[in-house]
């Protein structure tokens, strides 16, 4: 004989919709490119310009990391395990584009 269990089902195991996360991240990301886009158009072409969007592309980049990849919920030894490599890569780059005569 088989025995049928009901599973009942309560409000509090299905989890409330995260919709106000998402938006305060989309406006975020929507107001540091309508910066950039801004410093595009207004900001001569200099070494100044580059600094600053390799700085906004790399705190736009450790945002998404953080929100859509869960990064900011981790242990620190993880984040700093991530994040040291990257800080060495970016001073990788950074030098190498100096070196090759491309930054003045």
């Amino acid at each position: 004989m088989a025995s049928h269990v009901a599973h009942e089902t309560s409000e509090k195991e299905i989890p409330a919709p995260q919709t106000a996360a998402i938006w305060r991240t989309f406006w975020i990301l929507l107001v540091l490119t309508a910066i950039e886009f801004v410093i595009a158009f207004t900001v001569p072409a200099s070494t100044l310009r580059v600094a600053i969007f390799s700085g906004m592309t790399i705190v736009k980049a450790f945002y998404i990391v953080g929100e859509f990849m869960h990064l900011k919920h981790e242990v620190k030894s993880l984040i700093w395990m991530i994040l040291i490599p990257t800080i060495f890569v970016v001073w990788l780059l950074t030098a190498l584009i100096y070196e090759g005569g491309h930054l003045y």
